[in-house]
């Protein structure tokens, strides 16, 4: 071979051969990462059909219809038919689908080769017909018609061409660049999230809590069972009077309002002048197990409450509650107003909250009888849910953007995902105590007690929201999928007092974690009084970028006084002196 001889073009056999070796070992490496996930219980991200979404049975689609459960056996078999089976469905093509915005598509390969192109076009065909044929089906219960629908377009998500070294243009392209390389890279990294029984999202080691992340300068002031409390040291020479607790979910780590600087409300809220307090919730083990609404609400937020009234000599506090952190805070505000304790709090806010559930979205098709035997099972031996399997579900939520688009990257390409701050958030999980989380699904979820008059008790007291007087500030995020704006909203026909609702661009994350320097999203804000969701949105008037400062004006409305940031504002400076720098240890503690 001369020295500027060429290298051979692969032939046609060679592409065959290398394309059955990856196919095999695309299979292969699915049923390893199934069966070795399995082996300490099956991890609900595996497979939407493990809590309890019902098969697609019966309907024509990319592989043969089964009521197995098994998702990595139905990829499998989903690979076969698309490479077998093209001709077979061109004729459901109803024209080019190209101009559909379709990141698992992006590549070029998808539209100028022909073959691939086929593939695409073929899915996506194939995709709407499915999914159309759901849509009109009749005579079928709501809630089974929501659970069909979301296996239906898990099961096509998963299905997808993309998701297949035999049959994304990328991957073989990748494969023949580093001559396999991409797909051992691939088979470490599956085999390490294998290991830590989690798909990696952002880089490992990239960030770092308390030197990356939840770095606002503060101290731990004091330390229960359930909780840490943490103040934050002023940067003001004034600070408001009236300080804010804020109430995080006790299903994820607090920081998700202390990212960077630059995303950080914590800071942000000290920068205004805010004498800031939060709350982080002590990860469950053994020792939470016998925990309950009681606790959360009395032991917690209530506690919480009176030891910053104490603390500062005030004879109110606002209070901030997130997502199932703002339920228990409903539920607290109707047992201080049935103890005439209501002047405790001065406001309540909360961050895309739900208090009804009669219309609390997706989550809601996680709560069929199968997944609450299978959480007694999970949990049964050590009282506590491992915090993986709540982040597994919310991820099923997204499936396509949280689990498929890593499959791809993480597992096919042999790529490291790149870092990122809220997805390094969104993997570091939390503990559940597994019966107050039963019971949480059972009376809130399945049987929406918490808006029936006395259809709760908090230490034996029957609990009203309608005679909640609070002021509150209701916010929800537009593109939601875990607590949707029309849930979110039924909290202003509950309670009783003043109410200001604002509606905010983006999701459950990002439409509260805006910070406004970034310029990012909008809000809607409707200043008539509306009995609905639908006539809210019809008189709002959009507002570009951030809503922060629209809660903080609220809040100085309420009351503008300020005082010196000094003595008990200072955190350690009071009666209750610091204990450790924050975050504090329970956010660190697995």
């Amino acid at each position: 071979m001369t020295d500027n001889a060429q290298p051979a073009f692969p032939t046609l056999e060679d592409w065959q051969h290398w394309t059955l070796v990856m196919g095999k070992a695309q299979q292969m490496m699915m049923e390893a990462w199934a069966d070795g996930l399995g082996k300490d219980g099956v991890m609900p991200w595996t497979s939407a059909f493990a809590f309890g979404a019902p098969p697609v049975a019966g309907e024509a689609g990319p592989g043969p219809a089964t009521g197995s459960g098994d998702a990595m056996g139905l990829m499998a078999a989903g690979a076969q038919a698309w490479v077998k089976g093209l001709e077979a469905w061109s004729h459901v093509l109803a024209g080019d689908s190209a101009n559909k915005r379709d990141r698992r598509f992006a590549a070029p390969e998808w539209t100028q080769d022909p073959i691939f192109n086929t593939i695409r076009q073929s899915y996506l065909a194939i995709a709407d017909r499915m999914l159309g044929t759901v849509e009109q089906m009749d005579g079928v219960e709501p809630a089974q018609h929501a659970k069909l629908k979301f296996a239906v377009q898990g099961f096509l998500d998963a299905m997808s061409p993309s998701n297949f070294a035999l049959t994304n243009p990328q991957v073989l392209k990748k494969t023949m660049e580093t001559r396999g390389e991409n797909l051992l890279r691939g088979l470490s990294n599956m085999l390490r999230d294998m290991a830590a029984g989690q798909m990696t999202q952002s880089k490992p080691g990239a960030f770092e809590v308390g030197k990356d992340l939840a770095t606002t300068p503060g101290k731990v002031i004091k330390e229960t069972p359930l909780y840490q409390l943490i103040q934050y040291t002023p940067t003001t020479d004034k600070v408001l009077k009236t300080p804010v607790v804020i109430f995080p979910p006790w299903i994820n780590r607090y920081y998700i309002l202390d990212l960077t600087p630059e995303k950080s409300m914590v800071k942000w809220c000290v920068d205004q002048g805010i004498t800031l307090f939060m709350v982080s919730w002590k990860s469950a083990d053994e020792s939470l197990a016998h925990v309950t609404l009681d606790d959360y609400v009395l032991r917690g937020q209530i506690d919480a409450i009176d030891t910053v009234r104490d603390l500062l000599g005030v004879e109110s506090v606002h209070t901030v509650g997130y997502c199932v952190a703002g339920t228990t805070l409903a539920s607290a505000l109707a047992y201080l107003q049935a103890r005439d304790e209501a002047a405790k709090v001065k406001s309540a806010t909360f961050f895309t909250a739900q208090v009804d559930f009669s219309e609390a979205g997706d989550l809601k098709l996680f709560l069929g009888d199968e997944v609450v035997n299978l959480l007694g099972q999970l949990t049964a031996e050590n009282g506590y849910l491992d915090g993986r399997y709540m982040a597994a579900t919310f991820n099923l939520l997204r499936g396509r953007d949280l689990i498929w688009n890593y499959v791809v990257s993480n597992y096919l390409l042999g790529e490291e995902p790149p870092p990122f701050d809220l997805l390094h958030w969104n993997s570091d999980t939390t503990n559940l105590p597994a019966g107050w989380h039963r019971d949480y699904l059972e009376t809130l979820y399945r049987s929406n007690k918490l808006v029936e008059s006395g259809g709760i008790s908090v230490d034996g007291v029957p609990v009203d929201l309608t005679t909640v007087t609070t002021p509150s500030y209701i916010q929800a995020g537009r593109e939601d999928h875990i607590a949707p704006p029309q849930s979110v909203w039924k909290v202003m026909d509950h309670f009783a007092g003043p109410k200001r609702f604002v509606l905010a661009g983006s999701g459950h994350i990002a439409g509260v974690v805006n910070h406004p320097s970034t310029g990012k999203y909008q809000y809607w804000i409707n200043e008539q009084p509306c009995g609905t969701l639908e006539s809210f949105i019809e008189g709002a008037t959009e507002h570009k970028g951030s809503w922060w400062p629209d809660w903080f004006n609220w809040l100085k409305g309420l009351g503008g006084d300020t005082v010196d940031a000094k003595g008990a504002r200072v955190p350690g400076k009071g009666k209750l002196k610091a204990i450790e720098d924050a975050p504090g240890r329970y956010v660190r503690e697995r």
